[in-house]
């Protein structure tokens, strides 16, 4: 059935992204539709403001390039006892410190992150590939032609972010000239 009107569109795309695991991208939304982008994203708007009516459940949540429906933040405790499944074991430091690396140098060698590290980054990296929060992207053109790594969608999805460009800024490092008791006071 392709949805006839606005309001049939609201409700077709609420169903659509009820049953999808993973976001859609807008243009995967006026395909599956039949509707132009345009208005796909007018209804996604009408969508989002229902969905943030206190009485709601759940929201819309932009990520990885696409929208998807997921629980509001304040009901997450009670979606956990009606789940029943053990989440996964929060991420080590080391795995932070090295998933942090390859987001913002991305595509990076394991050597590029232990350098920056300072210490070994197997098993971090290792973890972070058995979850499907980075990936291999090919080679690098250096000796021994290394593994190059990148984030996935999925850590996009992960850290609700809609694309690599909405990764907060790295603070500026200090130089050593301006640091207290250098004689640049």
């Amino acid at each position: 059935m392709i949805p006839e009107t606005l309001v049939e569109l609201v409700a077709a795309l609420e169903a659509i992204l009820f049953v999808s695991h993973e976001p859609l991208s807008l243009e995967d939304l006026a395909r599956i539709t039949g509707w132009d982008e345009e208005r796909v994203r007018n209804a996604l708007e009408l969508l989002d403001a229902r969905m943030k009516e206190a009485d709601r459940g759940l929201c819309l949540l932009w990520a990885a390039g696409g929208v998807q429906l997921a629980t509001k933040a304040r009901f997450a405790a009670v979606v956990a006892a009606v789940e029943k499944t053990k989440p996964p074991a929060p991420l080590s430091r080391a795995q932070l410190e090295t998933l942090a690396i390859v987001a913002y140098r991305q595509p990076v060698t394991r050597a590029e992150i232990e350098h920056v590290r300072g210490v070994r980054s197997e098993s971090a990296l290792q973890a972070l590939l058995e979850r499907g929060l980075v990936e291999e992207a090919g080679r690098a053109d250096g000796p021994g032609r290394p593994i190059l790594y990148r984030t996935t969608n999925l850590f996009l999805q992960w850290c609700g972010l809609n694309s690599l460009e909405d990764l907060p800024p790295l603070p500026e490092a200090e130089s050593p000239h301006s640091l207290p008791g250098t004689g640049s006071d």
